[in-house]
């Protein structure tokens, strides 16, 4: 019989350790005492409750989600400062975090880590609510189907913010340059999506220039 520590357990789960210990106490979880008096956990308790998802959250349970576009910015502190307000959100509210998870990745970039174990432990019933400051600090494009996907799960999204942040405009022309990129390399070639990313530049700084001037 193979047996985890609590730490391996808990990884596994996806939850704190002092989750695990909490649903000792509800009789929700069996571990082994060693001599030692240190917890152990079968294998087949951890597959167990990922199998039946028996372990549900509690209403006030919630999961917080930073992301920031580029290490320049999380460098920057940015990602921090987004992960601070959060947890001063949920402080007020009287949530209980049960996890914190973040990325460095462009909204648009499908195969994010922080965004695949919120997923995840969304699926094992761990939380009620997700918090994140903005809609596209989830997902730029396909958040109507994460939410959808969520509320199956029985999660709430909530948006803790209504004001954009300084940094989003420019977020915004990466991604639609990462857009373009794509699609004129498919077309076109790497040269001409070179180009077209190149004429795509331009023709956005012109219209920022253009919109100053009116101002």
């Amino acid at each position: 019989m193979e047996l985890l520590s609590i730490g391996e357990a808990a990884k596994r789960l996806g939850v704190h350790p002092n989750r695990l210990r909490a649903w000792e106490k509800q009789g929700l979880i069996r571990p082994v005492r060693l001599p030692s008096g240190q917890r152990r956990y079968p294998v087949e308790e951890i597959n167990r409750i990922l199998g039946t998802g028996r372990i549900k959250a509690e209403p006030d349970a919630v999961v917080l989600y930073a992301r920031v576009s580029t290490k320049k910015q999380a460098d920057a502190g940015n990602l921090e400062r987004q992960m601070e307000r959060l947890r001063a959100y949920a402080q007020e509210k009287g949530y209980r975090i049960v996890g914190e998870y973040s990325d460095v990745a462009s909204g648009l970039n499908q195969n994010r880590r922080g965004l695949e174990r919120v997923l995840k432990s969304a699926e094992r019933g761990e939380f009620k609510k997700l918090l994140i400051e903005y809609p596209d600090r989830l997902a730029r494009f396909g958040y109507v189907y994460l939410e959808r996907h969520l509320k199956y799960c029985g999660v709430e999204i909530e948006i803790t913010s209504q004001k954009e942040p300084e940094d989003a405009h420019t977020e915004l022309v990466q991604d639609l340059l990462a857009i373009v990129t794509s699609f004129s390399a498919r077309l076109y070639g790497a040269r001409g999506g070179r180009k077209i990313r190149q004429g795509f530049r331009e023709l956005i700084r012109d219209a920022e220039e253009t919109g100053e001037r009116q101002i």
